[in-house]
């Protein structure tokens, strides 16, 4: 039965008759085909909106990138251009410029102001330079996303006064701005109306420009979404005003490394999801707030460098999520308080340089598992060393240097496999022999420094007490100032591996065995303040790390897991820092000892050293004119000796020599003059009465030999990179190292 006025189909094999509705369907059929097929021709042909496209071209043609240039095609689309993006809109304007990284040089124009579609621009890690254009915020008003960090932009911030029609504040969507790392100075101004309009700002970072004046903690009144503020490494001043409290969602505030002063504001401990606080390198002073312990969200309170005083809140150990906490050098007293162990999941401690006392026995040092780097020296700890510190499997790094701790080393360190770092130095350890037989087998200590310890034992000399196998990757040895008797042991040569070597202010004898100059990768030797007798050995001129400049290759970039601090006799009152191990100066220092002969001519080899002191011992003979070739020196002193003869005019070749002392042997003749000669001191040359002419402005009563030929042309070489040579040396002294204003006993 069939329904009345409906068309069927039959199941048999027979035809199916048309029916009018048949037609119907085609009709609607053939009207969508058409129609998506128009639909589809109007979005294939859509192009780039023509005057943002002329706006780019205008845009290229300010920037450059000679390496690998943008292949923007004018007959292209521009919307097909490497690194834009377009909307879907039929005028298709582009929304997002993304360039990072690709070289670009030059400066911006007001013509990148026309994108007022633009959503989105990253022209980050470049070399872009100039001032940001006038009205670049309000301009570009439709930003979400600004990252112009790692360039060279300079000048301040442009003030906009942007305004709605009656005078209120506009609505600007920029969720993030970052402009770190570039040479921006100036103050960031309340009465910025981009600022004051960010209502959506999430992320704000200034980092590492010169940014002055007080924090901009106004940024909160308006920008309540706010998850991240970093101002670190800038020139901020001040105390921190009450105002980032009512940023509830800081996660992150970073402003370290400013001229910030005052007390850490109270609104801050309102802050619930804050996560990292990273204050160091400021003036900030007072107690740290028992509110603290609040922000149970922290895992990185970083607030060193600074005036804290008071003691650590004694409920520390609430803040479970702690993963780093570092307040060394400050003022802090008192006893690390017990509930630190509640921190099971610190990964660094640091809490060096302060006043912290009490015995280290005490606290629960097995609930820290993950604790890779432990850094407490520098204070008044007192007591034996705490044996429960070996139960913290994960350690790298220790340093408990410059306490009172007594006692000796437990063979129970041998469960640290992975220690790599260990300073015990200016503590009251005994038996030296037990202590190196046990750390022999740590495989993987690269660093060890037990300086100002053992006070008066022998220095073993058996030279089975290293196997072959023992300390297979020790690179820096620090054992001085302990007052070991004795000879430099034989069993050293065994450590391969060594490239810092301090035996100094000791009481050993003997002569300076050539074996040392076997040693394949020492670069730092420091024999200072001993009793060391004999010729100076040519041998100890043939070390092959100071014949070439080190290699540079991963294993001397990689960072010191701690940083250790340097006072090389004789060369500054002040320790300073190094972080790696390719900073610190290639250098021989043998002062002030009972070395006698001549200098050998061997010494011109060491082509690598920057640093060579063999002053206060019986030298004689006169300058080897080899000491010419070696064109990296920057300090020679051999002063208080028995040198004689004249000083090498071909010293003057030695470009980034900074100091050079000659003080009280018996030179004669005319100083020389020209070049870094110009620049020394006159104590550099008294207590020898026959020198005469240069800075002495004594006149020579006897003929002086004039400079040779080679003199000469040395002299015209002179003059065309002695400014070249002051500056790079300036470079080198200002970078290699850090002067702290803490006083650390790591000598190596």
């Amino acid at each position: 039965m069939r329904s009345k006025g409906k068309s069927y189909v039959r199941s048999s094999s027979t035809t199916r008759p048309i029916q009018p509705l048949s037609f119907h369907m085609l009709y609607l059929f053939l009207h969508c085909f058409l129609s998506f097929h128009f639909l589809f021709l109007t979005v294939s042909e859509a192009v780039c909106n023509p005057h943002d496209q002329e706006t780019l071209l205008w845009f290229s043609g300010n920037v450059s990138s000679p390496v690998s240039p943008l292949k923007w095609d004018p007959s292209v689309d521009c919307c097909s251009w490497e690194g834009i993006t377009c909307d879907d809109s039929l005028d298709s304007h582009i929304t997002k410029i993304s360039l990072p990284s690709r070289g670009l040089s030059g400066n911006l124009t007001s013509t990148l102001l026309n994108f007022h579609s633009l959503s989105h621009l990253d022209l980050s890690h470049n070399r872009l330079l100039g001032p940001l254009p006038p009205g670049f915020f309000s301009s570009l008003d439709q930003l979400k996303v600004l990252n112009l960090s790692y360039n060279s932009f300079r000048g301040e911030l442009p003030l906009e006064q942007s305004f709605g029609n009656n005078g209120s504040i506009m609505f600007f969507p920029i969720e993030t701005i970052d402009l770190s790392s570039n040479l921006l100075q100036g103050r960031i101004f309340n009465s910025s109306k981009f600022l004051q309009g960010a209502f959506n700002l999430t992320s704000f970072n200034v980092s590492n420009n010169s940014f002055t004046g007080p924090l901009p903690s106004f940024l909160c009144k308006s920008s309540s979404q706010l998850r991240k503020l970093d101002f670190s490494y800038n020139d901020f001043s001040g105390s921190i005003s009450q105002g980032l409290g009512k940023c509830f969602r800081l996660s992150i505030i970073r402003a370290g490394f400013n001229r910030l002063s005052g007390e850490i504001p109270s609104d801050i401990y309102n802050l619930s999801n804050l996560e990292q606080l990273f204050l160091p390198f400021n003036q900030l002073s007072g107690k740290i707030n028992d509110e603290i312990t609040s922000l149970k969200k922290l895992t990185s309170l970083e607030l060193y460098f600074n005036l804290l005083e008071g003691e650590i809140p004694r409920s520390i150990g609430n803040l479970s999520n702690l993963r780093s906490l570092q307040l060394h050098t400050n003022n802090l007293s008192g006893h690390v308080p017990l509930s630190l162990a509640n921190c099971t999941n610190l990964v660094n401690l640091n809490l060096r340089v302060n006043h912290l006392r009490g015995s280290l026995t005490e606290l629960d040092f097995t609930q820290f598992q993950i604790l890779s780097v432990i850094d407490i020296g520098n204070n008044s700890f007192t007591g034996d060393l705490p044996e429960k510190i070996y139960s913290c499997k994960s350690l790298t790094a220790i340093r408990l240097s410059g306490n009172k701790i007594t006692g000796q080393i437990s063979p129970q360190i041998l469960k640290l496999k992975s220690l790599s770092f260990l300073s015990l130095s200016d503590n009251k350890l005994t038996n030296i022999t037990g202590a190196l037989s046990i750390l022999q087998g740590c495989k993987k200590l690269s660093t060890l420094l037990v300086a100002l310890n053992f006070y008066n034992e022998t220095f073993p000399s058996n030279k089975d007490l290293i196997s072959p196998h023992g300390f297979p990757k020790l690179k820096i040895f620090g054992l001085g100032g302990c007052g070991l008797k004795g000879v430099i042991p034989s069993w050293l040569i065994n450590i391969n591996s060594l490239e810092v070597l301090d035996l100094s202010v000791n009481q050993l004898v003997g002569s300076i065995p050539g074996w040392l100059g076997t040693l394949p990768n020492l670069f730092y030797l420091e024999l200072s303040d001993n009793q060391l007798s004999g010729q100076l050995s040519k041998d100890i001129f043939q070390l092959k790390a100071l014949m070439s400049q080190k290699a540079d290759d991963d294993t001397d970039r990689k960072s010191l897991e701690l940083p250790v601090y340097v006072s090389p006799s004789n060369v500054t009152k002040y320790k300073q820092q190094y972080n790696q191990m390719s900073s610190l100066p290639s250098s021989i220092y043998i002062s002030r000892n009972h070395l006698t002969g001549s200098i050998p001519v061997e010494v011109g080899k060491l082509k690598a050293i920057q640093n060579l002191d063999l002053s206060f011992n019986y030298l004689s003979g006169g300058i080897p004119d080899e000491l010419s070739n070696l064109t990296r020196l920057e300090r020679l002193d051999l002063s208080n000796n028995n040198l004689s003869g004249r000083i090498p005019w071909s010293l003057r070749r030695l470009h980034f020599m900074s100091y050079f002392s000659v003080a009280y042997n018996n030179f004669e003749g005319q100083v020389p003059t020209g070049g870094q000669f110009d620049t020394f001191m006159k104590s550099y040359y008294e207590g020898n009465a026959l020198l005469c002419g240069g800075i002495l402005l004594k006149p020579c009563t006897i003929p002086t030999q004039p400079p040779s030929a080679s003199a000469n042309q040395d002299e015209e070489e002179l003059s065309r990179t002695i400014f070249l040579g002051l500056g790079i040396g300036y470079f080198f002294g200002f970078t290699s190292f850090l002067v702290v204003r803490a006083c650390s006993a790591d000598v190596i």
